[in-house]
């Protein structure tokens, strides 16, 4: 008897304690943006080499990416002009008609990229045995993490705000901030690159004509609130 009147004010406990805990949930968003301009320029070089022989094309491939290499690494300093080697790639080239194989080919990159667009857009001239494949702007990691310090403290007195004003809406008095998750994004317009390697043959020795542009940064706040009364 006396383990059952035990067993009984549990059960109340637990009953007395699910009475308090309020049901009304609401699910909440809100964001803020900011305009921010790119500042990390990105070029990448190629080129392309066929032949009969793989040892004089690889060859080949290796000479114009070591002229490109020569002149890059002159302007090459850390965090302001990065360089990478790509891609360097040699493959079989086969007769479509008979599947002989009849040459070889093969392709070389040079990747680019820093905060000094200046030094790299001078370089773009400089640089003769290879050619621009692409060439994009993009935003630093500095640049993406001071933009979403300053609005991030936007994004959560809008979200707060929303909280206040719909439990007023819905009767009650004020809110308990339940599970909140907050991220960020960036989106920017493409922007279509024309000509470039028709461009550098006509004018080897002129700078690349840039124009950076401005990435969104937005941070979102999702999550829960629990109405009060």
């Amino acid at each position: 008897m006396r383990k059952f009147v035990i067993v009984s004010a549990l059960a109340m406990t637990f009953a007395a304690q699910a009475a308090d805990v309020p049901r009304e949930r609401l699910s909440l968003s809100a964001s803020a943006s900011a305009e921010v301009v790119r500042d990390v320029l990105g070029v990448s070089f190629s080129t392309a080499r066929e032949g009969a022989d793989a040892a004089a094309v690889q060859a080949a491939l290796k000479q114009a990416l070591d002229a490109a290499l020569a002149e890059a690494r002159k302007v090459a300093k850390p965090g302001q002009v990065d360089v990478q080697t790509g891609g360097f790639a040699l493959y079989p080239r086969h007769d479509p008609k008979t599947g002989k194989l009849n040459g070889w080919q093969g392709s070389a990159e040079l990747q680019v990229e820093g905060r000094d667009t200046a030094a790299i857009a001078q370089l773009t001239g400089r640089i003769s045995t290879l050619t621009i494949a692409r060439v994009g702007y993009s935003l630093s990691r500095e640049a993406r993490e001071k933009a979403e310090a300053d609005i991030t403290a936007q994004a959560i007195a809008r979200y707060r705000a929303k909280a206040s004003e719909y439990a007023k809406l819905f009767g009650y008095g004020s809110y308990v901030v339940g599970e909140v998750s907050i991220g960020s994004d960036e989106a920017s317009a493409p922007r279509p690159m024309m000509a470039m390697a028709r461009m550098k043959a006509e004018s080897a020795d002129m700078a690349l004509p840039t124009e950076a542009g401005k990435a969104t940064v937005t941070v979102n706040v999702n999550g829960s609130v629990q109405l009060t009364k």
